[in-house]
């Protein structure tokens, strides 16, 4: 799948001339220039992180999204890093705000990108420390599932079902953050 097209960015942000789309280098992708100035806008990606999240039960949190990407859909929680914070950070932080969940983050369970897609998803196995799993704004509802009772069909993204599949063979990475 190809890069998305540089339509969003048709103005240099240094000298307001317009962009133009160069390949500046055999094997590199187009990139946007400023015909004016030279200026290159580097588009990159953004980071994400999720968090599946245990209980003492050994269930999983997941939430139903009620905005797109994925209405309807689960997905355990996750959202974008914002600039300059710490991934374990942000993965306790989305835990809270997307399931009210407090957390203790156990390890990592791998990173996740896909061909012409914008985000880099680090996924994160975590132990509930606190908190009461409901819906926010942002989900239709909030449950806990067994790995047999999981919605398989119905996940919202390739990363949360690679995810949930990696955390259940039971293989954490060391590297946290």
């Amino acid at each position: 799948m190809p890069s998305p097209p540089h339509d969003v960015h048709r103005f240099c942000s240094r000298c307001s001339s317009r962009l133009v789309t160069k390949r500046l280098k055999p094997g590199e992708p187009e990139r946007p220039v400023c015909e004016a100035c030279g200026h290159v806008l580097y588009l990159d990606p953004k980071v994400a992180v999720g968090t599946i999240i245990s209980n003492a039960r050994h269930e999983i949190a997941m939430v139903r999204r009620a905005i797109e990407p994925g209405y309807g859909k689960w997905v355990f929680p996750g959202g974008y890093v914002d600039r300059g914070e710490e991934l374990l950070t942000a993965a306790a932080r989305e835990a809270w705000e997307e399931a009210q969940l407090r957390v203790r983050i156990d390890g990592l369970v791998n990173i996740y990108s896909y061909p012409g897609r914008v985000p880099v998803i680090i996924v994160y196995a975590a132990t509930s420390i606190g908190g009461e799993l409901k819906a926010d704004d942002e989900s239709l509802e909030a449950a806990w599932f067994r790995e047999a009772d999981l919605p398989w069909s119905e996940l919202a993204f390739p990363s949360t079902i690679q995810g949930l599949r990696d955390y259940f063979k039971g293989i954490l990475h060391p590297y946290l953050a």
